[in-house]
């Protein structure tokens, strides 16, 4: 795969974190939208649940959206991967739902803190700082 001509001082390391953080939100997003599907079926009939549940996977979606344009603005390519069908279909309750959204949540959010290559003094300019 050629270099894009626009990369410069892009590092291997934080492509690659973009790219497992883009497959993060992607799953996030597919998560929600089950969740979203359960809610809004005929039998379980919970319609502020499913709004909060469509919403959040609209969210997610534009999370990676943001970062796959990040990824191209700097000359990165973005990498797709399987994504894993969600963990559950059904849920026993709402608060259920909310428990296991919660804990997705923090699941992204740590992975956002994966240690990204530091930048070379040399490589910040005076706009940067």
């Amino acid at each position: 795969m050629a270099l894009s001509r626009c990369r410069q001082n892009f590092h291997e390391e934080s492509e690659a974190a973009i790219n497992k953080q883009i497959n993060m939100e992607l799953y996030a997003s597919y998560a929600y939208l089950a969740m979203f599907t359960y809610f809004d079926r005929d039998d379980v009939a919970s319609p502020g649940f499913a709004k909060f549940f469509e919403e959040a996977s609209k969210e997610e979606r534009e999370h990676a959206e943001k970062l796959i344009k990040y990824l191209n603005k700097r000359g990165g390519r973005v990498i797709y991967h399987p994504i894993e069908k969600p963990m559950k279909q059904e849920w026993g309750s709402c608060l259920e739902a909310m428990e296991d959204a919660l804990s997705m949540e923090k699941d992204v959010n740590e992975e956002q803190s994966w240690p990204v290559a530091p930048l070379k003094p040399d490589l910040i300019s005076s706009s940067d700082v």
